[in-house]
Formats: structure tokens, C-alpha cells, sequence
């Protein structure tokens, strides 16, 4: 089994995508837009699958219906949703772990550039380097230096 984690950026996910292959090198290997859809045989519109997963309301052509975008060795899913504007991302944090400080200080760094700073990169007694945000997508993020055993 393979648990992955889906982001909806209601309706800013290409400029996420962006900010993620920036911040973090991310590549995008997939990308899907709403204009791709299947047409309905019948009336030419979206398919229902299309209107189903944004709750019957079908977004503009060029917003991304799905995408998944590798960041290091982990793939996460995204999309446009509903393009409600108010992505909320509660009670979720992704957790990137660096090998060095640098690492952890660059991507940091670039996470937070438009967001906000929750806890700063510090040394703990745990780690050389810890710390908490939430990047200008509001996505929590939790950065840590991997310490060998």
C-alpha cells in the first residue's frame, strides 16, 4: 500500500508548482488541465467525472484538473479543486528532511519567502537544525537535518 498526499490549491496551482520547482527543485511529471477532459458524447461538455470532482462546477480550460510533482524522492498529487481562491491546509505538515544545515537553511529559506515562519531554523537537542512554516500557499512545512545514528 502507498499513501500519498493530494494539495488543492483552489485555482493557484500552476503558480505553486512554480514556487515548489524554485524552492525546491521540484519536476512536475504529469500534468492534466481541465480543457484535456473527455467530452460528454451526448452534450459536448465535461465529462461528469470532470464536474464531479470540482462538486458539479467545471473550472476554466487552463486550470490543472490533476498533476503530480515529484520533490527528491516523493511524489505528491495536486490541483486547481474547486478554485475556491481559500485553500486550507489544517492540521497537515510535509516534512522535508536535509542532510546538511545548508540544505535545510536553502530550502527553508525558499519556503518561506511570502509565507509565514512558525518556528525558525534552529539547532535543538534532537537535530543541527529544526524548524516550522506555512509558505505563501498555506501549506505547513517541517524541516529537519537527518542525524545518523
Amino acid at each position: 500500500m502507498k499513501v500519498q498526499s493530494y494539495l488543492s490549491f483552489e485555482g493557484r496551482c500552476d503558480e505553486a508548482l512554480g514556487f515548489y520547482k524554485k524552492a525546491l527543485g521540484a519536476e512536475v511529471v504529469q500534468l492534466m488541465r481541465y480543457s484535456e477532459a473527455p467530452a460528454s458524447a451526448t452534450s459536448g461538455a465535461p465529462s461528469d467525472n470532470a464536474d464531479a470532482s470540482c462538486g458539479g462546477a467545471t473550472p476554466s480550460g487552463d486550470k490543472v484538473m490533476h498533476a503530480v510533482v515529484r520533490i527528491g524522492e516523493t511524489e505528491l498529487m495536486a490541483s486547481d479543486g474547486r478554485c475556491s481562491g481559500q485553500a486550507e491546509f489544517k492540521g497537515v505538515m510535509l516534512a522535508l528532511t536535509a542532510s546538511t544545515d545548508a540544505e535545510a537553511r536553502q530550502w527553508f529559506d525558499a519556503l518561506a519567502d511570502g509565507g509565514q515562519v512558525m518556528q525558525p531554523l534552529i539547532p535543538t537537542f534532537f537535530t543541527s537544525s529544526f524548524g516550522m512554516l506555512n509558505d505563501r500557499f498555506g501549506v505547513s512545512w517541517l524541516l529537519v537535518v537527518h542525524q545518523a545514528s
